[in-house]
């Protein structure tokens, strides 16, 4: 097998409890949870031998199973995503060329975008792990400075050096930038797309690591690979037009909503 792409869900999220069963209505006005949306985008990859929902609820597994999604049930012990998806290979008893991490809450997630990811990993045999950015236009850097002014993380921001090696990742907008971009213009901000590629033996390592006081302190559960020296690849992918937002808060939900229905997506 291939790629496998493995969607961590929890019921139990510190700023939006339930968040994986949230309604979502696109263009067409019908409503599909979020977990649904998110299954959807994994299904949509090129490439992809396998789509697995993993949690540790019940409520989650019943739903997802309802709509003919694959699930695999993890422990309520896993920190964030990337141990549920540790865990998730081990209980499956499988071992893919790339796993890849596509997290729940990033529906508007394009195939291309975990098609390139995937592409860039097999390109860098001395990768271990990567995760793709996008550039920020002046709008949506502006819209990461609000949400950070009114007190909630509205996405992460990406720091990569000539070679893509991952330098940092954080939940305030980086780089400092002084003035002002045009909404339309390129701004030097890379907004860090949750979404993962591993190779199994990174994977496997990383559940054996104990969490790192940068990943505590951020809330960012990719620094661990950072803290341990570990080469983190930032692929770069293309918005082609597409607007990516995460739900990280309820405030997203209507502006995700507006998103699909500017982009037309039922």
């Amino acid at each position: 097998m291939s790629v496998v792409i493995i969607i961590p869900a929890r019921h139990a999220s510190s700023r939006y409890p339930g968040k994986p069963l949230v309604d979502l209505r696109g263009a067409g006005g019908e409503a599909r949870s979020l977990i649904r949306r998110s299954w959807d985008a994994a299904s949509a990859v090129s490439g992809a031998d396998r789509v697995v929902i993993a949690t540790d609820d019940s409520r989650i597994q019943e739903h997802a199973e309802g709509f003919g999604a694959e699930v695999v049930m993890t422990s309520e012990q896993c920190r964030n995503g990337t141990e549920r998806c540790a865990e998730a290979i081990a209980n499956l008893g499988i071992s893919p060329e790339i796993v890849v991490n596509l997290q729940g809450d990033a529906p508007l997630t394009p195939a291309w975008f975990v098609e390139d990811l995937v592409a860039g990993l097999r390109a860098d045999p001395q990768a271990g792990v990567a995760t793709p950015v996008l550039r920020c236009s002046g709008k949506m850097r502006a819209d990461l400075i609000a949400d950070r002014m009114a007190g909630r993380v509205g996405g992460t921001t990406a720091v990569f050096g000539a070679d893509k090696q991952a330098l940092y990742f954080s939940k305030e907008v980086l780089p400092y930038a002084a003035g002002t971009f045009g909404d339309d213009e390129d701004s030097p901000v890379f907004h860090h797309v949750g979404v993962y590629a591993y190779r199994p033996d990174a994977l496997a390592s990383y559940a054996e690591w104990g969490e790192g006081p940068l990943e505590r302190l951020e809330g960012l559960e990719q620094l661990r690979f950072l803290e341990r020296g570990r080469r983190l690849l930032c692929v770069e992918v293309e918005a082609r037009g597409r607007q990516f937002w995460e739900l990280n808060n309820p405030e997203d939900v209507p502006r995700l909503e507006a998103m699909m229905q500017e982009m037309g997506i039922d």
